[in-house]
Parts: C-alpha cells; sequence; structure tokens
C-alpha cells in the first residue's frame, strides 16, 4: 500500500501580479523551526529518533529532528522536544524559543502558528573535564 504523503502548504503569491500558488512542504517548515531553535542560548540539542541519529553518526547533520509540525482548520502547530542545558532558566529559555520559532516562520514563510509547543525531554550536564597533565 502507499502512504499518503503530508500535505503541502498552498499560499498565493503576493504582489501587483498574480504569478500562481506556492506550495511548502511540511518536512521545509520542520527544518526551519529546527534552525530556530538551535540559534537559542541553553539549547543542548534536540530529540532525534534512531534512524536521524545513525545518519548523523555517518557524517550527515539532521536539521529537521526534534520538530512536529501540524496543519489543522485552527493553524499550524509546531511541536518541539529539545534538551536544555543545566542551569538555564527553563521557563525563560521555552520561551524564547516560542517566540524565535514563531517569528522566524512567519518571516521565512508569511506562515502564522497557531502554536509553538515546547517539550523539554532532558537537562545535559557539562562533563566534567580531565587534565591529562604528567
Amino acid at each position: 500500500m502507499a502512504e499518503k504523503a503530508a500535505p503541502y502548504l498552498r499560499m498565493k503569491s503576493h504582489g501587483a501580479q498574480d504569478l500562481g500558488s506556492i506550495e511548502v512542504a511540511p518536512e521545509v517548515l520542520e527544518i526551519i523551526a529546527s534552525i530556530a531553535v538551535s540559534d537559542i542560548e541553553g539549547i543542548a540539542s534536540m530529540r532525534g529518533n534512531f534512524a536521524s541519529g545513525v545518519v548523523e553518526r555517518l557524517g550527515k547533520k539532521v536539521h529537521g529532528k526534534g520538530v512536529k509540525s501540524e496543519l489543522s482548520e485552527g493553524g499550524l502547530m509546531i511541536d518541539v522536544y529539545c534538551v536544555v542545558n543545566y542551569g538555564v532558566s527553563i521557563p525563560k529559555t521555552a520561551q524564547k524559543v516560542q517566540e524565535h520559532v514563531r517569528s522566524t516562520l512567519e518571516n521565512m514563510t508569511s506562515l502564522q502558528t497557531q502554536e509553538v509547543n515546547v517539550h523539554i525531554t532532558g537537562v545535559q550536564f557539562e562533563t566534567p573535564h580531565t587534565d591529562e597533565q604528567h
């Protein structure tokens, strides 16, 4: 059986001339959101799955990991799954993530997000540095 592909987001081009429609794949929105999250200070990493972990070990960067997008009648909903650094304010960092993801998506795609839900899946502790001096 063939799987049903996720629907593309359709937009009309803006301007004096009607040039047609623009289609944006949901994966593009996830990549934009993931890059926006990685810009926030205090975010250690994004949650991935087994496949993205294997691909990253092979040397390729996976940009869309840790983000899930859903388009419903109410609008665009984004779920972000991330790990924060130990010692940062989780509420402040999560709010920065929400604001930055929302503004980045709006600037790049002109799409309004209904919700940006931040899921903190862990805390990254600093690893102790060992001096190997003799």
